[in-house]
């Protein structure tokens, strides 16, 4: 019998070879990834021959980065514009709470994402979902114009289903509803789910849908992004996504520690901006048009001062990632993060390094269980990189941890969707909001001590004493963190 032909075998696994070898060839030569990753693809490609490329066309590809923004069209492409002149002329400048050593990093986020530095909002924190969600509810129920949502995740549970009723009452007013949500993250709602709001006039669709994305070879690319815009005055953004176990209601994560931010002021426009390119995206025939309804007079709505950045795989990378750099390079009293994983680059790593060396406080706190199992190994192996170049790092022991967020000497903060990782960096569509305050960051750097209080640091004992199979998991993950 042929199994048993070893020639004929030899034939087939010598053919395997050279389609896998072409493959690789193709891949390297059509990409332009890093080298780091680059390698990471060619050792799935080694280990799981053929199939590995396919995976690699799901999960790997770049995007080329199609023209995918309606920045041309947006309201405030002149105020940008108008802001860079006056950067350039030294006219602009940051408030008298922040070092004038971050004029560079808002002039950087200006060029290179063009984002509007806005002086006149109001910012409210939220670090418990029942805060959050009941704030946003009361938001909700006083609209009278519009309400755009945009998730990644939207659960069938009891406050995803809460919120669509919500939602669907507010249309039978007469408000216009629009939700966007992946169609990853958010795979599990059915058509059916909306289909009373969508009787009554409100609009849902998936960003991406899974099967759009696979046959378009793009299932790796997510709107990572969580937004709400009401009536063009109210705001939303944060970690916060919609599900019962954003309130603590899960028994494996408890309390789901994380942060999130109300707005008012120009900074609800610059949000709205970002919902209607987003929607505008996949669908050009049922797109929402930059027109003053949805930009009302923001009026007198507070002082803070604020750029909100977004990234993503149809612009040039790391936008949000680089102002992290950026502002770790201006650091010199203490860093503090919090992030659920804490995958680096190369250039993020290499800069926390040199702070830690350097003698600047860096706290880095990571949770203490995983939501992604094959994720936690590099997070805790590049956790402890950074404990031995001086760093503190603290577990989070009362839940879990989801929070990203990160403040720097009493002067400059972020809050936001982005994880310090290499999806967040190069794969998803991101946003986070910088904050030039120094009593904001005040109270950012109390929020994060008071969380220590409910932490347990890292030392260098508790990290020898990990099993020989937890150091395996940390090796193989670490190869492989360039694509995590």
């Amino acid at each position: 019998m042929f199994f048993f032909d070893w020639q004929w075998w030899n034939t087939v696994s010598n053919i395997a070879l050279i389609i896998n070898i072409v493959l690789a060839a193709i891949m390297i030569a059509f990409e332009d990834k890093k080298a780091a990753s680059i390698w990471a693809w060619l050792m799935v490609l080694f280990f799981i021959p053929v199939i590995g490329f396919f995976l690699y066309l799901l999960f790997g590809r770049s995007t080329g980065q199609q023209k995918w923004s309606d920045s041309d069209n947006m309201p405030s492409k002149d105020l940008i514009e108008e802001q860079k002149a006056q950067f350039d002329d030294g006219q602009l400048f940051t408030p008298y709470s922040v070092p004038e050593r971050f004029n560079a990093l808002i002039g950087m986020m200006m060029r290179n994402d063009n984002s509007v530095f806005s002086q006149d909002n109001s910012i409210q924190m939220f670090t418990a979902g029942e805060d959050k969600f009941k704030a946003l509810f009361n938001d909700i129920e006083s609209a009278e114009h519009h309400i755009h949502l945009e998730y990644y995740i939207l659960r069938n549970d009891q406050i995803g289903r809460r919120l669509r009723d919500l939602l669907t009452r507010k249309a039978k007013e007469g408000v216009k509803v629009r939700f966007l949500y992946d169609g990853l993250g958010s795979r599990k709602i059915g058509n059916a789910f909306f289909s009373e709001l969508r009787a009554h006039g409100g609009e849902t669709k998936p960003f991406s849908s899974i099967l759009s994305a696979l046959m378009r070879f793009r299932l790796n690319f997510r709107n990572h992004r969580k937004l709400v815009v009401i009536d063009g005055s109210i705001g939303y953004m944060g970690g916060y996504n919609i599900g019962d176990e954003y309130l603590g209601r899960n028994s494996k994560f408890g309390f789901w520690r994380d942060t999130h931010l109300r707005m008012e002021g120009q900074s609800v426009h610059l949000l709205q901006e970002r919902f209607i390119s987003d929607w505008n995206k996949y669908d050009r025939n049922d797109s929402i048009p930059f027109e003053t309804r949805y930009f009302p007079p923001p009026g007198t709505a507070g002082e803070m001062p604020l750029q909100i950045v977004s990234s993503g795989p149809d612009s040039d990378g790391g936008e949000i990632m680089h102002g992290f750099i950026k502002a770790i390079q201006e650091a010199k009293e203490y860093i503090y993060i919090q992030s659920p994983y804490f995958v680096p680059s190369s250039g993020m790593l290499a800069s926390l390094r040199v702070a830690a060396l350097s003698g600047i406080d860096v706290r880095i706190m990571i949770p203490n269980k995983p939501d992604h199992p094959f994720v936690y190994p590099v997070t805790f192996s590049f956790s402890a990189e950074m404990m031995k170049a001086g760093a503190r790092i603290y577990i989070y022991d009362n839940g879990f941890l989801h929070a990203k967020t990160m403040v720097i000497d009493d002067n400059v903060s972020s809050i936001g969707t982005a994880n310090v990782d290499v999806r967040s960096s190069e794969l998803n569509f991101e946003m986070n909001t910088f904050i030039y305050d120094g009593d904001f960051a005040k109270e950012m750097k109390s929020t994060f001590e008071t969380d220590m209080e409910q932490s347990t640091q890292l030392t260098k004992e508790m990290y020898d004493r990990r099993s020989y199979y937890q150091k395996f998991k940390e090796h193989v993950s670490r190869l492989l963190s360039p694509l995590l």
